[in-house]
């Protein structure tokens, strides 16, 4: 398998009137998986039932939710580590340091080391877009 990906203009982000524009390369992503596939296919390297793997994912999801609401990383071992993140504004004195100055809270994905290497080997496909021609005028 390889990764797709397309040529894309871009603009300078900041120069007026757009500067310099580069071409990059830009993922081109297939269609979405959805959990009911990865369970089909987990179904076929386990002997549990789709029901129980339905259940455990959704256990998952609970106990995940849960640890990062307790400021807790999650490390999936070979898969990675999910860790909660705050953005907040910037104050002078430590007292100021309030919830109220926190602007939003995230979570991060940091991939481990099999996916890291994984990335590292993938081979490129390079696909091509003809873009339509734009619509005529009419009378």
């Amino acid at each position: 398998m390889a990764i797709k990906f397309k040529a894309v203009l871009k603009t300078e982000p900041g120069v007026p009137g757009g500067g310099v524009r580069k071409y990059y390369a830009k993922i081109v992503y297939d269609s979405v998986v959805t959990i009911d596939e990865i369970v089909k296919e987990i179904e076929k390297f386990s002997a549990l039932s789709e029901p129980d793997i339905h259940g455990v994912i959704i256990a998952l999801e609970n106990v995940v939710q849960d640890k990062l609401l307790a400021s807790r990383i999650v490390r999936f071992n070979r898969l990675g580590n999910l860790y909660p993140t705050l953005h907040s504004s910037g104050v002078e004195t430590e007292e100021e340091v309030q919830h109220t100055i926190i602007k939003r809270a995230g979570i991060r994905y940091l991939p481990g080391d099999r996916l890291k290497a994984l990335l590292k080997a993938t081979k490129y496909t390079k696909v091509e877009f003809t873009t339509p021609p734009p619509p005529t005028p009419t009378p």
